[in-house]
């Protein structure tokens, strides 16, 4: 009996730094922290969380600086995904500093670095062979160069019939870039993976807005559309219209980094073995609740 095909995520490998502070920040001098330096990336992360829940291959392509290169290799290796890493001669890797409150909620400062280097050059359509879905991380399109390598992906796709989803990663990015741009770049997407910040954003929904009524009018544009909502658990919308609740698992939260990623990675790995929509964000759900029971965004 075969399994499913493969699972390529083209996205960002980065180093984390999580500093998760019980007490709030004190201006101009120390707070005590508990600090570790772990992998992380968005994209690596649902990489990592979709080998650990399903059963399917999983091949990441991404770009990191040399000085880390062999660390983050050994850490997805380990993680049982199958990397493409090439290795940037003029950027680190990018890093990612996470402040994580009491609540367990976590504000970014991010370096970039070479994950947002990706370039159409580095894209090889071999990773396609055997693919069953491909996920690109929404960071790759808030830089021109890593969007370029998007589109070529997402074409490359198209021209296969694999389906594709995309996450798009970052409210304050999006805002940036701007929603139309967004959407304009994803545009033959089958999957969007929102949280709910991002949905109001792309749906051009003011904050008060419902979120179902954000995820509603996004997914008149891309057929199935899931936001997650944190404590909330999980909306899904199919071509204008609601179709699911899916509640999240009680947890007691350490850290809330990757839990977005690890949903993802949940989700599409257990869409990929045939579950429904609201079969397959349970799964992200209890995913997601492991991620943040523990420090960082990998398993």
């Amino acid at each position: 009996m075969t399994g499913p095909g493969a699972l390529v995520v083209v996205g960002d490998v980065v180093t984390d730094v999580v500093a998760i502070h019980p007490e709030p920040l004190a201006a101009a001098t120390d707070t005590a922290a508990r600090i570790r330096t772990l992998p992380g990336g968005a994209g690596a992360n649902a990489a990592c969380w979709a080998a650990r829940t399903g059963t399917a291959e999983v091949r990441l392509l991404a770009r990191v600086g040399a000085e880390s290169a062999r660390w983050h290799e050994r850490a997805l290796v380990d993680a049982g995904v199958r990397p493409r890493l090439v290795i940037d001669t003029q950027e680190p890797t990018g890093t990612v500093v996470a402040l994580v409150g009491k609540d367990a909620e976590r504000t970014f400062l991010t370096d970039s670095g070479a994950s947002l280097r990706l370039c159409p050059a580095d894209w090889t359509p071999s990773l396609l062979d055997g693919a069953a879905h491909l996920h690109l991380s929404g960071y790759l399109f808030f830089a021109d160069s890593s969007r370029e390598l998007a589109a070529v992906a997402l074409r490359a796709a198209r021209t296969r019939g694999v389906p594709v989803s995309v996450d798009p990663a970052s409210a304050g990015f999006l805002a940036g870039l701007g929603p139309q741009r967004f959407l304009d770049a994803v545009a033959g997407a089958s999957v969007l993976l929102p949280n709910e910040d991002e949905a109001r954003l792309l749906a051009g929904l003011p904050e008060p807005a419902g979120v179902a009524r954000a995820a509603a009018e996004l997914s008149r544009r891309v057929p199935l559309v899931v936001v997650t909502r944190g404590a909330a658990g999980a909306l899904i919308a199919e071509r204008g219209r609601i179709t699911a609740e899916v509640e999240a698992e009680p947890v007691e939260a350490v850290d809330s980094t990757g839990a977005g990623d690890a949903f993802t990675g949940g989700f599409l790995a257990a869409r990929l073995e045939g579950a429904d929509p609201a079969e397959a964000a349970r799964a992200g759900c209890r995913a997601a609740a492991l991620a943040v029971t523990r420090v960082g965004g990998r398993p």
